[in-house]
């Protein structure tokens, strides 16, 4: 009875995460640019009642008898399937379509940031120098071409400029206060990576490059990266009628585990009750 008793607590506690996860997506279920998470369970430890047998002269074998103990969490997984483009005609808003996160870091302009963090949420603005950051202040970062030979660096356009506009190349381009011909601030980097789902959460829409994500591979929109598209964001991927039937099956699992709990604790009445 104990031995199933702990065993429903394992599968309360678990369940709980998945309820918490599931919750999770559901408060982000607006975000700009969310990645909506999947939770699993492994079975735990067993223990052998009797060992498996090989056929023998008297004997055809048998199986070994096992009692699990209980369930443990097997993984968090990022989905990173790509949300719904929302169109909103910001000319700084832009989304990428396909493989790739924005670069964005912190640091001392115009230096360019050494450790970038990434982001799929594409709703940018200017700050009042003229550089090109996210919602929270974070410098994007560019590259000054976008035929594979440029370097990185910020996007800046003066203060006073005119008629800023992201390019269907990804370029970020202006026309300076007196006139002339456009001029372009750079090109939006992207980055990529062996294994996107392995990349760890941060606060604010970002990314971090963690020990199973692999190192980034940077560039610009087009070819192995995605297309970047302005005036326009990527919204939350995060499934609402997959959503609710996982909480739904979060709650039922954590019932039945109290439930058993219950009934465990019944049976253990009953027994004390024997004596009497």
């Amino acid at each position: 009875m104990m031995r199933g008793m702990f065993a429903a607590i394992s599968g309360l506690k678990n369940h709980q995460v998945m309820l918490d996860v599931t919750a999770n997506d559901i408060a982000n279920v607006n975000t700009i640019g969310y990645k909506s998470a999947r939770t699993t369970f492994a079975d735990s430890l067993t223990q052998i009642q009797r060992g498996a047998s090989a056929p023998g002269n008297a004997s055809g074998g048998s199986n070994a008898a096992q009692i699990g103990l209980g369930v443990q969490l097997n993984s968090i997984d990022n989905l990173m399937g790509t949300g719904a483009l929302q169109n909103t005609g910001n000319p700084l808003d832009v989304a990428i379509q396909g493989e790739g996160f924005f670069r964005v870091g912190q640091g001392t302009p115009p230096a360019v940031p050494t450790s970038p963090e990434y982001t799929r949420a594409g709703n940018f603005t200017r700050n009042q120098e003229g550089y090109l950051v996210t919602q929270d202040g974070y410098y994007v970062m560019g590259k000054t071409a976008n035929d594979g030979t440029g370097t990185d660096t910020l996007l800046l356009v003066p203060p006073d400029a005119q008629g800023v506009l992201i390019g269907a190349d990804g370029s970020l381009s202006f026309t300076p206060a007196g006139g002339g011909d456009r001029v372009t601030a750079g090109y939006l980097s992207l980055a990529t990576f062996p294994n996107s789902a392995g990349l760890q959460r941060a606060a604010s829409n970002r990314w971090t490059v963690s020990a199973n994500s692999g190192p980034e591979t940077s560039g610009t929109q087009g070819g192995t990266f995605g297309t970047t598209t302005a005036g326009t964001l990527e919204m939350s991927n995060v499934d609402l009628a997959q959503t609710f039937t996982n909480m739904i099956t979060a709650q039922r699992g954590f019932q039945a585990n109290y439930r058993v709990i219950s009934t465990s604790d019944e049976m253990l009445q009953d027994l004390v009750n024997l004596k009497r």
